[in-house]
């Protein structure tokens, strides 16, 4: 599979208004990409999408009819040849967590497909997290989402490879976003442009996985080959962070 020309391509980013989707958005638009700015906050989005000549298109990620309507605007640029699944929640709460962090990708994919298989041709990027390589501590709902999300990237690039599909999973350890406000991640962290830096090196080829924290490949390489020794020292870990949480 070749790479992607980003310049004169339709990128839609989801998640677009902050972040690594804001730093996605930028380096995409500086680059020659016609961008569409999604994001459930509208002045998020439109802000963006000011500063970079973008479109905005705020609303719901999660939603299949929005969806649906945030790739007919890409289709009317020219056709969406970039599907950024980006948009995500550390939230606590189930529900939440499997709408954003699942089900959005599942409709973003079930829009942008039809086009895809009649042309050919097109890039599906899933923002998923090492999470979903790992795992995360203290929170079930985002680690479990980000799992599946991966195995849903998965299944998409097994199943349309053949047919001109390329899908990415962008596995990011610690970034500094709202979203990151303690922990030991923040030791690691690195900025949305710098995740974004090996995300365009990442759009020139076709690997799978788009690892900005290379040591990433490396956990999980520990993960599959010694699950039982993985599982005991993320065990510690835990043990050591309630022992923190007592003193």
């Amino acid at each position: 599979m070749a790479g992607l020309d980003v310049r004169g391509a339709v990128a839609v980013v989801t998640g677009g208004g902050s972040g690594i989707g804001a730093a996605l958005c930028t380096r995409l638009a500086s680059a020659g990409a016609r961008v569409v700015v999604n994001d459930l906050n509208p002045s998020a989005a439109d802000a963006v999408a000011a500063s970079i000549g973008a479109v905005s298109h705020p609303g719901d990620a999660a939603d299949a009819e929005f969806v649906a309507s945030l790739v007919a605007v890409g289709e009317r640029l020219g056709g969406v040849d970039l599907f950024c699944a980006n948009a995500g929640v550390a939230t606590a709460d189930w529900e939440t967590a499997w709408r954003v962090n699942v089900t959005s990708h599942v409709h973003a994919a079930e829009a942008v497909l039809p086009h895809w298989l009649e042309r050919g041709r097109g890039r599906f990027l899933s923002t998923v997290s090492a999470a979903g390589l790992l795992t995360l501590l203290g929170n079930a709902p985002y680690a479990v989402t980000k799992h599946a999300a991966l195995a849903y990237a998965e299944w998409l690039r097994a199943t349309y490879a053949h047919r001109g599909v390329t899908v990415q999973a962008l596995c990011p350890q610690g970034v500094l976003t709202p979203m990151l406000t303690e922990g030991p991640l923040l030791e690691s962290a690195i900025t949305p442009e710098e995740v974004v830096d090996v995300v365009m090196e990442a759009l020139a080829g076709d690997s799978f996985l788009v690892l900005p924290h290379p040591e990433v490949a490396e956990y999980y390489h520990r993960r599959a080959t010694e699950p039982d020794r993985w599982l005991a020292g993320m065990n510690r870990l835990q043990r050591a962070s309630e022992s923190g949480f007592r003193r």
